[in-house]
């Protein structure tokens, strides 16, 4: 009798141990969350994130140009580390229709505007370009009143832009001036080939835009006036285009579902749809975010007409890389 007490105590005691320290394992698995994304500069996001929830971010970028192709071949093979990701909309829309993304909607979308949620794909942003110069080499009366202007002869050797015939959103940008910006296809065409006549300097994507500006190497590009904030102080500016958008293409993120840490995931979704988070990406990061009455901090931005624009599909970037490589005669 007594040895069968001692065995009840034992067994019992074994559980407890069991259970708690199932317990603990089951927390210590959400001590973490992965973040894939091809958005830059988010270190105060994922240090902020960490510091208020306790959880470590670990973020890895991925360029757009490899995201779709990384993230499935991982997914298909068992081994996708991420739990949240972040990409433009079409690759987020893709890995939704294999089945990589997740229903879940952050109940801090509530705020956002409709079109912002795609169940379970979340915009959070627009990847906005505009004409931005120097304003040291710039005299206020020749900066840009519309994007007619940039076809202007006075720019010849003075631009930088990403190169349309291979850098995809610069492409969809160039598009997106004819859907949504110019009042026909032949004013769009004579503007093309005022700006390819202009002899712009090529580079391979955005990033490398803001260089020959601030250099005073070349006066104008097309880029993105994030680049006022996070280059800054560099002598940049942007054209306030008159009753004309700028315009970019939509930033989303969604959770995976097979995220390796759901709960951290969702706290990591809601943190970065918050009004905190989205100030510190406008602020530190000079991104045009969705979360309303928040800007960046580039004077005149708050009024700025931005919009999203359409995304192309990979057929049509190739088709329209072939066009623009012939208007602007890239080698």
């Amino acid at each position: 009798m007594k040895s069968a007490r001692w065995l009840f105590v034992f067994c019992a005691a074994l559980l407890l141990t069991v259970n708690t320290l199932g317990v603990e394992r089951s927390a210590a698995a959400e001590d973490k969350v992965a973040f894939y994304a091809n958005i830059t500069a988010i270190e105060p996001i994922m240090e902020a994130f960490t510091a208020a929830t306790g959880i470590k971010g670990e973020y890895t970028r991925i360029s757009t140009a490899k995201f779709l192709s990384t993230v499935f071949t991982e997914f298909e093979a068992g081994k996708l580390m991420a739990d949240v990701i972040q990409a433009p909309l079409p690759v987020l829309e893709m890995l939704k229709e294999k089945g990589v993304i997740s229903d879940y909607v952050s109940p801090e979308a509530a705020v956002y505007p409709d079109w912002a949620n795609k169940n379970g794909i979340q915009l959070f942003g627009i990847e906005y370009v505009g004409l931005i110069y120097n304003k040291e080499l710039v005299k206020p009366e020749d900066v840009p009143k519309r994007y007619q202007d940039l076809a202007d002869p006075k720019w010849k050797d003075r631009i930088v832009m990403a190169n349309p015939a291979s850098h995809a959103t610069t492409i969809c940008w160039l598009v997106g001036l004819k859907e949504n910006v110019f009042a026909s296809e032949a004013e769009w065409r004579e503007f093309l080939a005022g700006v390819a006549a202009n002899n712009p300097m090529f580079v391979a994507s955005f990033g490398p835009t803001p260089a020959p500006i601030e250099s005073g190497e070349k006066s104008i590009g097309i880029s993105m006036p994030k680049y006022i904030v996070t280059k800054a102080p560099a002598p940049l500016d942007w054209a306030r285009v008159e009753d004309q958008p700028l315009m970019g293409t939509p930033r989303a993120m969604g959770i995976s579902t097979k995220a390796p840490h759901p709960e951290a995931a969702k706290k990591f979704m809601d943190y970065w749809l918050s009004k905190e988070a989205m100030s510190l990406l406008a602020n530190k990061v000079g991104e045009y975010v969705l979360a309303p009455g928040v800007y960046p901090p580039i004077d005149g931005m708050d009024q700025a007409k931005v919009i999203p624009i359409r995304e192309l599909s990979d057929q049509e970037i190739a088709q329209w890389g072939e066009e623009f490589k012939k208007i602007f005669a890239v080698q």
